[in-house]
């Protein structure tokens, strides 16, 4: 690749991405709104771009990092007429699987590959090298793609065409999102039963409760540190997809249903920029409300 790697959208997930990029000894331009991204992106050792234009001008494999699937088709439409056969789409971003497989249609028809290249991870762990990525793609264009993937992932698991990494994001983040709070309902629980939280957690971690969230999120839980990994709005999002999916297949999913009222209550409560850890802020305020009944 003799010209540098285009990412458009540099956030939590997209400065991790942008840092393994270049770790990794490829050359990175980008591109975000927000003025303290792109300082972050050129301390992390990118290119700034001076505009979105000279991202779609310079690159041919551009990486998308945005915070949902709208702001991505209305991107790719704003920027129509830039577009070219030789552009591969690396789409990073958590959406409805609708519009990857609309826009990887409507891509294909003029000679661009479209990846919906869903991470299963958090910006830690893709800045770590252990997300993974779950890719729709057609073999050719996953061919084209594969060595910029493995740059930020640990594993890239093609999961079908184009559609199906977003289809299977939210089925990864339906079980993950109920282990979390789960997690969170039973470490509320044990302190409510007296037990220390520590000890709680290292039995849970012992025992066939165990789930890889725990290593993750359970001391940031204990300690009530919410500093950003993933945010919790941003996982309430993800739950309204998963909703709205399983209704169009005459589908109930209750304990997501249940989950997305203890997300929203927890935003309610200011935690919605939080890290999604913050969930057990519901628990503790349902807690509190009883006792203040009682």
């Amino acid at each position: 690749m003799n010209r540098p790697i285009g990412l458009i959208g540099v956030g939590l997930m997209g400065s991790a991405i942008a840092e393994r990029l270049v770790k990794q000894g490829f050359s990175l331009i980008g591109w975000d709104l927000r003025v303290e991204q792109r300082t972050g992106l050129a301390q992390l050792g990118g290119k700034v771009a001076d505009d979105l234009q000279q991202v779609f001008t310079d690159c041919d494999f551009l990486v998308l990092s945005l915070p949902n699937d709208e702001v991505v088709r209305n991107l790719l439409d704003e920027h129509s007429s830039q577009l070219r056969s030789g552009h591969r789409i690396i789409d990073t971003s958590t959406g409805d699987p609708k519009t990857a497989m609309a826009l990887a249609k409507s891509l294909q028809d003029r000679g661009i590959p479209y990846l919906d290249a869903t991470i299963s991870g958090s910006s830690n762990e893709v800045r770590n090298g252990t997300a993974v990525a779950l890719v729709g793609a057609t073999e050719t264009a996953l061919v084209d793609c594969q060595s910029i993937l493995d740059a930020f992932t640990s594993e890239v698991l093609h999961v079908g065409p184009s559609g199906c990494g977003a289809q299977m994001k939210l089925v990864t983040n339906l079980v993950l999102g109920l282990n979390r709070a789960a997690l969170a309902e039973g470490l509320v629980f044990a302190q409510t039963l007296g037990l220390p939280l520590k000890k709680a957690l290292a039995v849970l971690k012992s025992t066939m409760a165990y789930s890889r969230i725990m290593d993750t999120k359970g001391n940031k839980m204990i300690a009530r540190d919410f500093t950003p990994q993933a945010k919790l709005d941003q996982h309430a999002k993800d739950v309204k997809l998963m909703l709205a999916s399983a209704r169009e297949s005459n589908l109930e999913l209750p304990l997501s249903k249940t989950h997305l009222e203890l997300l929203q209550r927890a935003s309610q409560l200011g935690f919605g920029g939080a890290d999604n850890s913050s969930i057990i802020e519901a628990y503790f305020a349902s807690k509190q409300a009883d006792e203040s009944e009682a």
